[in-house]
C-alpha cells in the first residue's frame, strides 16, 4: 500500500483549487489501472470543495509506478478563477509519496504489540443503508497513545489494514514535527527549489496535461 500526501503547503485558494483538481485527475488515473484508492484524510479550504491537503491511499500492482509519477511537485497554469485580472498564473501543490509500512517513526515496521486494535459498529445513514456489521476499525498505539478510526471499508480486515497505514503515517508525521522548526526551514527552502522542477504540468481550467 503506498499513501499520497496532496498539499498547496502555504499556497493560495487557487493551489488549493490545484488539488482538488490534481485529486480527480489522480483518483480517474488509479481507476484505470484498476488501483484501489481510498480518500483517508482530507482539510477542506475557506472555498467549498477546495483542499489544502488529502492523504490517499493507493493499493494494487501499478500502485508505486502511479505514484512515482506524481512525486514531486505539480504545477497548474491557469489564470486565478477567483482573482480576475490578477497576473500571477503559475500555482504550485506538492506530492509527497510514503509506503505504508515504511512511514513509521524512524523508517521501522510498526510492531503487533505496540498496536491495539478495538472494533465498532460502522456509523451511516438510516434505514437499510446502515453498515449492521462490526467493521470499522480504532487502531491505537499503545507507546503515544495515539488513535486513528477507518470505517471506509465493508470488510473489517480491509479497515484494519488501512488503519494501521494511516497510524503509521501520523506518527512519522508527529516525529517530523518533534525535529523542530529548523527541519521546516529546510523544507520550505527545498519546496522552493522544487517549484521550479515541476514533476508534472497541468494547463487551463480543464487541468489537461501539457
Amino acid at each position: 500500500m503506498i499513501l499520497l500526501h496532496l498539499t498547496a503547503n502555504t499556497g493560495p485558494e487557487e493551489c488549493c483549487l490545484a488539488v482538488r483538481k490534481a485529486l480527480c485527475r489522480l483518483q480517474n488515473e488509479a481507476c484505470s489501472l484498476q488501483l484501489r484508492v481510498e480518500l483517508l484524510e482530507q482539510v477542506p479550504s475557506a472555498i467549498a470543495g477546495n483542499f489544502h491537503s488529502v492523504l490517499l491511499a493507493l493499493d494494487g500492482e501499478q500502485a508505486s509506478a502511479l505514484a512515482e509519477r506524481w512525486r514531486g511537485s505539480v504545477l497548474w497554469t491557469c489564470p486565478s478563477p477567483y482573482r480576475p485580472g490578477h497576473r500571477r498564473k503559475n500555482w504550485f501543490i506538492g506530492v509527497e509519496v510514503f509506503e505504508a509500512e515504511a512511514s513509521s517513526p524512524a523508517g521501522q515496521a510498526l510492531r503487533d504489540q505496540d498496536l491495539r486494535f478495538e472494533t465498532l459498529r460502522a456509523g451511516g445513514p438510516g434505514g437499510q443503508h446502515v453498515n449492521k456489521t462490526d467493521s470499522a476499525v480504532r487502531a491505537t498505539h499503545l507507546p503515544t497513545g495515539l488513535s486513528v478510526r477507518v470505517e471506509t471499508e465493508r470488510s473489517q480486515h480491509a479497515n484494519k489494514r488501512l488503519a494501521r497505514a494511516l497510524l503509521a503515517h501520523k506518527l512519522s508525521e508527529q516525529a517530523r514535527r518533534a525535529q523542530g522548526e529548523a527541519r521546516q526551514q529546510r523544507w520550505r527552502q527545498h519546496y522552493e527549489v522544487q517549484r521550479g522542477n515541476a514533476a508534472l504540468v497541468f494547463k487551463g481550467e480543464g487541468f489537461e496535461e501539457g
